[in-house]
């Protein structure tokens, strides 16, 4: 499936049918989720950090591409790949190094080192740069890093699908902000699906075009693993 193809997921859905990407660390959990009959997958970079041994964003970009290749190898539905804050790389760099994985999208983020939130401008310049041959994504993190209300968010959205991002990301948006967001910000709008918060159903019906669950399957498995584990210490 083309770049065109996975866009066209996200466009003519009804509200209570938003595009639901589950997350996978590695290639054998994507073969189940594809197997399941999701259309398309997005890796989420803090399971697939965990998978490999690092913290949430330590991994070193090398094996984060590697990891995000042998997931799209596995699986023969689209797959877009969380890249952080980009590593560093410019724009074009990091959406050839995408390329070479073989996924079609990317998520992100608009944090820089330490969590501090980059200048929006800079960032909607280098969405432009990242050009159309990827799916892009544009995490919004004012949520994530305490900034008070939606008009922030809002802001940045703006800003960012201006600058041709395909879908934008207020990632921990509280239900009231993610319907402000779907009324002033055109396009799609990534919702997160947080343990105990509104069903994917209900967050289509306040405006998310797609699902997404971070590390959330990741950790319903080890939840699981926890289990098996006692049983087996008996």
């Amino acid at each position: 499936m083309s770049v065109e193809d996975f866009r066209d997921l996200h466009h003519g859905r009804a509200p209570e049918d938003p595009l639901v990407l589950p997350g996978p660390w590695d290639a054998a959990g994507a073969r189940v989720l594809a197997d399941a009959g999701f259309p398309a997958l997005a890796t989420p970079s803090a399971a697939v950090a965990a998978s490999l041994g690092y913290e949430d964003g330590r991994t070193p970009p090398d094996e984060m591409f590697a990891a995000i290749a042998r997931i799209v190898r596995a699986v023969d539905v689209p797959v877009s790949a969380d890249v952080e804050a980009g590593y560093g790389l410019p724009a074009r760099e990091l959406v050839a190094r995408v390329l070479e994985t073989g996924a079609v999208g990317i998520n992100l983020e608009d944090s820089g080192p330490g969590g501090t939130l980059v200048d929006p401008r800079r960032q909607a310049d280098r969405l432009a740069e990242a050009g159309d041959a990827l799916f892009v994504n544009a995490r919004v993190d004012t949520f994530l890093r305490g900034v008070p209300g939606p008009g922030a968010a809002i802001e940045r959205a703006r800003l960012y699908v201006a600058a041709g991002a395909d879908c934008v990301y207020p990632i921990a948006a509280p239900a009231d902000a993610l319907a402000r967001l779907r009324r002033e910000v055109a396009g799609p709008i990534n919702a997160l699906k947080s343990p105990g918060g509104p069903s994917v159903p209900a967050l289509g019906g306040l405006g998310a075009t797609r699902v997404t669950f971070g590390p959330g399957l990741l950790l319903r498995t080890l939840d699981v693993l926890h289990e098996c584990a006692a049983e087996l210490r008996g």
